[in-house]
């Protein structure tokens, strides 16, 4: 995609197709559209009165060749209501449009937002259009590969040159927080048969080298001296061997602590001895969605060059039945020292990330964060619509509250109390991985934190939020790349933990 900017008056740009964002209107009181009516002979008055078009969030309309306009269509997408916009009234709008037929089989376009100073709202914009129009052909034969749009370039219509400075920069860096959502659900997406944790090393090396940062990866060997009894009970019925990545990216000092980012990659879950119901598992090959938000939020921090140090942990595997695999009765230590007696062996991912949780300590980090598809019961919390957060750091949390706010990616924080830290304890071992049905969120939670050391730590559960059911304006049906905004936003704005 070729971006460009301009200035000039819109009727002058030479494009296919002129793209306004447009909030709610009753009357014609903005200068664009005035102008557009005009040369549309009262075009913008006819689809406003017969309800066509008003501004509506979700709405779209074109206008074929407007008189006096060097673009053969003018496209009105809405916003929504002007009193209520923020940067994901941008995000949406463009998302929206970035699947309309008349801009899709457009070669070029100009995207106009009017004269907002807002450089947030350019950033979500090039977002929205981005994840909008997501398409995986990866797996398409050769008859069937090919994307839907045409569009490759975008003009963005700026109002003066003091403005376009910064909107430039805002483009330029959604345009790179797109790309590291979309690797996100490029790798959630992709078969566990293409996918193994071989691979998914293969894959976190291979952009260790293009983006300059560290990646060392551990072998069932390493992982065994480093006596992680938890991944290697999860992988022990899987003929495919476990890894353990590791990631550094440092953009500090080296006098700064590091961040830990850690991810859940469990890049086939089918439950292992206590399988899964048959219905949709063919939805966890996405069971490292985790592993690949931190992964790609390595890549992102490295692309905008952020001043912070950050670890990234993966621990990978896959979860299968077998004659070898571990069973429900089963007792496992952990790199720790304590013992777990395996209650459901579809309780895998406690096992993998206290493991790393505890790991993670080794790094001496200001914080660490741990982000995993963990538990089916978050369908029941808050649906397909945002994360729990759990954690033992007040002002981390509202720190990711408010990294919430800006991109969308809804956190909700929930506590742990004395009560579910009982439901994980054991009779005959040190801990239970799984306490039942009841609080299954927050039990998960409590289990983990008895890995956590003397550090700032936080949660998200990014189960059923990882995956959209039906299709949102940025958002189409699947994977969803859900947390690499989040992360990313909050690793932005980082300031030392009081």
């Amino acid at each position: 995609m070729v971006l460009k900017y301009s200035t000039d008056k819109l009727q002058s740009l030479a494009v296919e197709s002129l793209v306004l964002f447009v909030p709610t209107f009753e009357k014609i009181r903005d200068k664009s559209l005035k102008e557009l009516d005009t040369a549309s002979a009262g075009g913008v008055k006819t689809i406003l009165s017969s309800g066509e078009f008003t501004g509506k969030e979700g709405e779209v309309a074109a206008i074929i060749r407007p008189r006096g306009y060097k673009a053969q269509r003018a496209i009105l997408v809405g916003l929504g209501e002007y009193k209520k916009l923020n940067p994901d009234s941008f995000r949406k709008a463009a998302g929206t449009v970035s699947r309309f037929r008349g801009l899709t089989t457009s070669k070029t376009a100009a995207f106009y937002l009017g004269s907002y100073e807002n450089e947030k709202f350019y950033q979500a914009a090039i977002e929205g259009y981005l994840l909008g129009g997501f398409q995986l052909l990866d797996f398409k034969s050769r008859e069937t590969k090919e994307n839907e749009s045409k569009l490759s370039q975008i003009t963005f219509a700026v109002e003066g040159q003091v403005l376009l400075k910064k909107v430039r920069s805002a483009i330029e860096r959604g345009v790179i927080i797109a790309d590291g959502q979309l690797l996100v659900r490029r790798l959630s997406f992709t078969p566990a048969n293409f996918l193994t944790p071989s691979k998914l090393a293969q894959e976190a090396r291979r952009l260790a080298r293009k983006y300059r940062f560290n990646c060392q990866v551990l072998d069932e060997k390493a992982i065994s001296k480093e006596k992680m009894g938890g991944l290697l009970a999860v992988a022990k019925g899987s003929t495919e061997s476990p890894r353990f990545i590791v990631l550094k990216y440092r953009g500090s000092r080296a006098a700064m602590k590091s961040i830990v980012l850690v991810g859940k990659g469990v890049t086939f879950d089918s439950g292992g001895i206590s399988l899964k119901d048959r219905l949709n598992m063919h939805e966890m090959k996405g069971d490292m969605s985790g592993a690949a938000v931190v992964l790609a939020t390595l890549v992102t921090a490295a692309r905008l060059k952020l001043p912070l140090n950050l670890v990234g942990l993966m621990p990978t595997t896959e979860n299968m039945p077998s004659g070898s695999a571990t069973r429900p009765g089963d007792i496992v230590t952990m790199r720790k020292g304590l013992t777990v007696e395996i209650i459901n062996t579809d309780a895998e991912g406690r096992l993998i990330l206290a493991d790393t949780l505890d790991y993670a300590g080794k790094f001496g980090p200001e914080a660490v964060i741990d982000i995993a598809t963990l538990t089916g019961a978050s369908l029941y919390v808050l649906g397909y619509a945002g994360a729990s957060i759990l954690g033992n750091n007040p002002q981390l949390l509202d720190r990711l509250k408010n990294a919430s706010d800006f991109t969308a990616e809804k956190v909700w924080e929930m506590p742990i109390w004395d009560d579910h830290r009982q439901l994980m304890k054991s009779e005959i071992a040190d801990l239970v991985n799984s306490g039942g049905r009841q609080a299954g969120t927050i039990a998960a939670t409590a289990f983990l934190e008895n890995f956590i050391g003397d550090w700032p730590w936080a949660h998200i559960d990014i189960a059923y939020c990882d995956l959209e059911p039906h299709g949102k304006p940025y958002t189409p049906k699947g994977a969803t790349g859900f947390g690499l905004r989040l992360l990313v936003e909050l690793l932005s704005n980082w300031k030392k933990l009081v």
